[in-house]
Protein backbone atom coordinates (compact mmCIF):
# COMPACT_ATOMS: atom_id res chain seq x y z
CA UNK A 1 0.00 0.00 0.00
CA UNK A 2 0.77 3.45 -0.89
CA UNK A 3 0.32 7.62 -0.83
CA UNK A 4 -0.90 7.94 -4.13
CA UNK A 5 -0.69 11.87 -4.39
CA UNK A 6 0.91 15.13 -2.79
CA UNK A 7 3.79 15.33 -0.70
CA UNK A 8 4.16 11.79 0.90
CA UNK A 9 3.17 10.44 -3.19
CA UNK A 10 4.52 6.90 -3.96
CA UNK A 11 5.62 6.05 0.13
CA UNK A 12 4.45 2.78 1.13
CA UNK A 13 2.48 2.43 4.44
CA UNK A 14 2.38 -0.83 6.89
CA UNK A 15 -0.97 -2.42 7.68
CA UNK A 16 -1.22 -4.08 10.82
CA UNK A 17 -1.46 -8.62 10.48
CA UNK A 18 -4.18 -10.54 10.10
CA UNK A 19 -8.06 -9.91 9.05
CA UNK A 20 -9.01 -6.91 11.59
CA UNK A 21 -7.96 -4.37 9.41
CA UNK A 22 -9.69 -3.65 6.06
CA UNK A 23 -7.29 -1.37 4.20
CA UNK A 24 -8.60 0.98 1.32
CA UNK A 25 -7.17 -0.33 -1.92
CA UNK A 26 -5.29 2.77 -3.93
CA UNK A 27 -7.93 2.58 -6.56
CA UNK A 28 -11.11 3.34 -4.45
CA UNK A 29 -8.24 6.20 -2.60
CA UNK A 30 -7.36 7.50 -5.47
CA UNK A 31 -10.92 7.72 -7.16
CA UNK A 32 -12.36 9.19 -3.72
CA UNK A 33 -9.78 12.14 -4.02
CA UNK A 34 -10.19 12.88 -6.84
CA UNK A 35 -13.90 13.34 -6.11
CA UNK A 36 -12.71 15.69 -2.76
CA UNK A 37 -10.12 17.60 -5.39
CA UNK A 38 -9.86 20.85 -3.34
CA UNK A 39 -11.80 20.09 -0.58
CA UNK A 40 -8.79 18.36 1.00
CA UNK A 41 -6.81 21.52 0.98
CA UNK A 42 -6.31 22.84 4.38
CA UNK A 43 -8.85 20.93 5.76
CA UNK A 44 -9.53 19.47 9.67
CA UNK A 45 -10.07 15.45 8.85
CA UNK A 46 -11.90 13.48 11.42
CA UNK A 47 -10.74 9.59 10.68
CA UNK A 48 -13.27 7.03 12.52
CA UNK A 49 -12.45 3.34 12.71
CA UNK A 50 -9.22 4.62 11.00
CA UNK A 51 -7.31 0.93 10.44
CA UNK A 52 -4.18 2.09 8.66
CA UNK A 53 -4.90 5.46 8.48
CA UNK A 54 -4.19 5.74 4.76
CA UNK A 55 -7.27 7.99 4.15
CA UNK A 56 -6.32 10.71 6.66
CA UNK A 57 -2.40 10.34 5.70
CA UNK A 58 -3.71 10.54 2.24
CA UNK A 59 -5.67 13.78 3.08
CA UNK A 60 -2.44 14.99 4.85
CA UNK A 61 -0.25 14.46 2.00
CA UNK A 62 -2.74 16.48 -0.26
CA UNK A 63 -2.93 19.55 1.89
CA UNK A 64 -4.92 18.78 4.87
CA UNK A 65 -4.09 20.60 7.88
CA UNK A 66 -4.46 18.02 10.76
CA UNK A 67 -5.88 14.38 11.43
CA UNK A 68 -7.37 12.32 14.12
CA UNK A 69 -7.40 8.87 13.62
CA UNK A 70 -9.57 6.81 15.90
CA UNK A 71 -9.32 3.12 16.43
CA UNK A 72 -9.97 0.88 18.98
CA UNK A 73 -7.50 -2.44 18.17
CA UNK A 74 -4.19 -1.99 19.50
CA UNK A 75 -2.10 -2.88 16.25
CA UNK A 76 -3.88 -0.45 14.22
CA UNK A 77 -3.26 2.19 16.51
CA UNK A 78 0.19 1.35 16.88
CA UNK A 79 0.24 1.40 12.95
CA UNK A 80 -0.99 4.48 12.70
CA UNK A 81 1.41 5.70 14.80
CA UNK A 82 4.02 4.28 12.77
CA UNK A 83 2.91 5.35 9.17
CA UNK A 84 2.45 9.07 10.63
CA UNK A 85 6.10 9.05 11.83
CA UNK A 86 7.49 7.36 8.84
CA UNK A 87 5.49 9.86 6.31
CA UNK A 88 6.29 13.04 8.42
CA UNK A 89 2.95 13.56 9.78
CA UNK A 90 3.40 13.15 13.28
CA UNK A 91 3.19 16.83 14.29
CA UNK A 92 -0.36 17.28 12.20
CA UNK A 93 -1.90 14.30 13.92
CA UNK A 94 -3.94 13.00 16.56
CA UNK A 95 -4.17 9.26 16.98
CA UNK A 96 -6.83 8.21 19.55
CA UNK A 97 -6.96 4.77 21.00
CA UNK A 98 -10.65 4.33 21.88
CA UNK A 99 -14.16 3.27 19.93
CA UNK A 100 -15.80 6.01 18.17
CA UNK A 101 -18.73 7.05 20.68
CA UNK A 102 -15.53 7.75 24.02
CA UNK A 103 -13.87 9.64 20.49
CA UNK A 104 -17.07 11.90 19.24
CA UNK A 105 -17.55 12.45 23.80
CA UNK A 106 -13.92 13.60 23.81
CA UNK A 107 -13.66 15.90 20.72
CA UNK A 108 -17.18 17.22 20.98
CA UNK A 109 -15.95 20.40 22.90
CA UNK A 110 -15.50 22.77 20.58
CA UNK A 111 -13.78 20.64 17.85
CA UNK A 112 -14.84 21.30 14.05
CA UNK A 113 -14.15 18.92 10.97
CA UNK A 114 -14.12 19.83 7.43
CA UNK A 115 -13.94 15.88 6.26
CA UNK A 116 -15.18 12.86 8.09
CA UNK A 117 -13.73 9.40 6.65
CA UNK A 118 -15.62 6.28 8.06
CA UNK A 119 -14.53 2.87 7.24
CA UNK A 120 -16.11 0.60 9.70
CA UNK A 121 -16.16 -2.87 9.73
CA UNK A 122 -18.88 -4.31 6.42
CA UNK A 123 -20.85 -5.66 9.51
CA UNK A 124 -22.01 -2.55 10.73
CA UNK A 125 -24.69 -1.88 8.80
CA UNK A 126 -26.32 0.99 10.93
CA UNK A 127 -24.53 3.86 11.19
CA UNK A 128 -27.67 6.25 12.51
CA UNK A 129 -25.45 6.70 15.90
CA UNK A 130 -22.24 7.41 14.50
CA UNK A 131 -23.91 10.16 12.24
CA UNK A 132 -26.16 11.67 14.19
CA UNK A 133 -23.00 11.86 17.09
CA UNK A 134 -21.17 13.65 14.28
CA UNK A 135 -23.36 16.81 13.70
CA UNK A 136 -21.87 18.90 16.60
CA UNK A 137 -18.39 18.29 14.91
CA UNK A 138 -19.06 19.40 11.52
CA UNK A 139 -17.69 22.29 9.82
CA UNK A 140 -20.75 24.06 7.94
CA UNK A 141 -19.37 22.57 4.73
CA UNK A 142 -18.16 19.13 5.86
CA UNK A 143 -18.21 15.90 4.14
CA UNK A 144 -18.73 12.47 5.38
CA UNK A 145 -17.13 9.68 3.32
CA UNK A 146 -18.55 6.58 4.26
CA UNK A 147 -16.68 3.50 2.46
CA UNK A 148 -18.63 0.59 2.92
CA UNK A 149 -19.71 -2.90 1.30
CA UNK A 150 -20.85 -1.71 -2.67
CA UNK A 151 -23.68 -4.37 -2.47
CA UNK A 152 -25.70 -2.47 0.95
CA UNK A 153 -25.72 0.80 1.84
CA UNK A 154 -25.86 0.90 5.46
CA UNK A 155 -28.36 2.99 7.09
CA UNK A 156 -27.90 6.57 8.37
CA UNK A 157 -29.20 9.79 10.61
CA UNK A 158 -31.60 11.73 9.29
CA UNK A 159 -30.20 15.60 8.89
CA UNK A 160 -27.84 14.17 5.69
CA UNK A 161 -28.24 14.07 2.20
CA UNK A 162 -25.95 11.60 -0.11
CA UNK A 163 -24.63 13.50 -2.76
CA UNK A 164 -22.18 11.14 -4.51
CA UNK A 165 -21.68 7.32 -4.49
CA UNK A 166 -19.42 4.87 -6.49
CA UNK A 167 -18.97 1.17 -6.58
CA UNK A 168 -15.50 -0.02 -7.18
CA UNK A 169 -16.28 -3.62 -7.39
CA UNK A 170 -17.05 -4.99 -4.09
CA UNK A 171 -16.17 -1.36 -1.87
CA UNK A 172 -18.77 1.20 -2.23
CA UNK A 173 -18.03 4.99 -1.39
CA UNK A 174 -20.45 7.33 -0.78
CA UNK A 175 -20.31 10.98 0.14
CA UNK A 176 -22.65 12.86 2.54
CA UNK A 177 -23.55 16.34 3.61
CA UNK A 178 -26.01 18.23 6.14
CA UNK A 179 -29.44 18.22 4.26
CA UNK A 180 -30.70 21.60 3.32
CA UNK A 181 -33.18 23.01 5.72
Amino acid sequence: MRIIAGTARGRSIEAPKGLDTRPTLDRVRENLFNILQRKTWDARVLDLFAGTGALSLEALSRGAAEAVLVDCHRAAHACQRQNAEKLGFAGQTRILLMDWQQAVCQLAAGEKFDLVFLDPPYAMRDLTGVMASLKPLLAEEAVIIVEHEAKVMPATADGYEMYDSRKYGYVGVSFFRRAEA
